[in-house]
């Protein structure tokens, strides 16, 4: 009779990342896992999409570059019509370590995130929990994706958010909470509610109490700026991120106080019930 104990590996977290810099150099440096050079994009393509949902006044666009590395795709949102046919069939075959080095910030963005969703997927075993999205509409797996998302936020009723990126949902969900916002999108515009849209969303920082912010500002450069604040002031920081969502939950400690990771395929592609995963800092005084 064989009386030798079955251990479970024990998964451990890599420490925080310093900057989005200081990660790519250590994902270069083999710290996750495989040698990036030795890893290879498989499939490239671009999603495109027009949303007006039942019952609102407007719609927006989205598009997006997302990165196949074996069974894992990463993600990163551009501005409509911004990113060149080209990019799409430069990146098919290319080692993950090139495309790192991309001069499009959207590859490198995509490319680092199929890396970390292939090394450390979205599992309880890497700090992720399972957060289901009903079956149904657009806007109801919207406003269920929404209470997902303001559910992570650490913050009082009356407290005021820096909302980067606006989406109509969200902004639904903190007013249910008690809370008021400040919009900020490069686009500028109008909320739902005929609120002006600020476009700069660093001028904005020091009047709030918390942040809640997009991905996508991986992709347009913002991202750094945001994070050194709540470090320096102790602001909450909240993610939602289909862009980066393998890549965001890397600075939790570091600036950033949870993630709502959605990896595609995205809320807004299907009717069906889905997936989404939220980190949360776990460190001693931390948000929860």
């Amino acid at each position: 009779m064989n009386t030798a104990l079955t251990r479970t590996p024990v998964v451990t977290t890599p420490a925080p990342a310093a900057s989005y810099d200081d990660l790519v150099t250590r994902v270069l440096d083999g710290e996750f896992g495989p040698d990036p050079r030795t890893r290879r994009i498989t499939v490239a393509f671009s999603t495109r999409q027009a949303v007006r949902h039942e019952g609102r006044s407007g719609g927006y666009r989205n598009e997006v570059l997302s990165l196949r590395l074996d069974a894992a795709v990463g993600s990163c949102a551009v501005e409509p019509g911004a990113l060149p046919d080209a990019a799409v069939e430069d990146c098919v075959g290319a080692d993950v370590a090139r495309l790192l080095a991309h001069p499009l910030r959207p590859v490198r963005v995509a490319a680092l995130d199929a890396y970390l969703m292939q090394v450390l997927p979205h599992t309880p075993a890497h700090g992720a929990r399972p957060w289901s999205l009903p079956a149904g509409s657009s806007l109801r797996k919207s406003r269920a994706r929404a209470r997902a998302v303001t559910g992570l936020l650490d913050a009082p009723p009356g407290a005021r958010v820096l909302v980067v990126g606006v989406v109509n949902s969200l902004l639904a969900a903190l007013r249910a909470r008690g809370m008021s916002y400040v919009p900020c999108d490069l686009k500028g515009g109008t909320t739902e509610w005929g609120e002006t849209v600020r476009t700069d969303a660093l001028a904005e920082l020091e009047r709030c109490d918390a942040v809640l912010a997009s991905g996508m500002t991986l992709g347009n450069g913002s991202f750094e700026p945001l994070r050194d604040h709540a470090l320096r002031h102790g602001t909450p920081l909240v993610m939602f991120a289909q862009t980066g969502s393998a890549v965001l939950p890397r600075f939790l400690g570091s600036g950033v106080s949870a993630v709502c990771a959605e990896p595609y395929p995205f809320f807004w592609l299907d009717g069906g019930p889905g997936t989404i995963h939220r980190y949360r800092d776990r460190a001693p005084g931390a948000a929860r």
